[in-house]
């Protein structure tokens, strides 16, 4: 099977790394503290919380938090990041598309995460991520030309 859109082997030099690692934390940090606050304000919330594509107002609620919270939480780390994003993305679509009727005055912050997520699901979780050695294992445990295996080949070859 090939997992390389999964977990992409070309991360650019360590300075872009470097920079969609800042990205992911900072980002994965604002958003997690809008889930915070809306597990913490759970009860008001639930009363209020518009109801979106025919889910009922706390179901959507649960699905907004576990989306900021534990979402935000796997793409910070670079976890099955491209799997993460894909709830994160879907949100603030959602939440600028139906909440804010797509108008950038009053939805401003879901259009700026919404455009952080879409660059950022496209380059990647770079070399500072789980993914990125996950990705180097799952790729190279069978194949033949894996260093891994080529060392070992090495070390057989040597001996006789």
């Amino acid at each position: 099977m090939n997992y390389s859109i999964l977990f992409p082997r070309y991360a650019g030099t360590q300075s872009t790394s470097l920079v969609i690692l800042y990205l992911r934390l900072i980002f994965g940090i604002l958003f997690m503290l809008h889930g915070i606050d809306k597990l913490e304000n759970f009860s008001t919330l639930s009363d209020t919380f518009p109801s979106i594509l025919g889910l009922s107002r706390q179901f959507a609620l649960i699905l907004t938090i576990f989306t900021e919270l534990v979402c935000s939480i796997a793409f910070m780390i670079g976890f099955l990041f491209r799997i993460a994003i894909i709830p994160m993305i879907i949100s603030m679509t959602v939440a600028f598309t139906a909440i804010h009727n797509s108008s950038i005055s009053q939805g401003e912050l879901a259009f700026i995460y919404l455009s952080i997520f879409i660059l950022l699901a496209i380059t990647g979780p770079g070399r500072y991520s789980i993914d990125y050695p996950l990705g180097s294992y799952i790729m190279y445990k069978d194949d033949t030309n894996s260093p891994m295996q080529n060392k070992e080949n090495y070390k057989q070859n040597t001996k006789e």
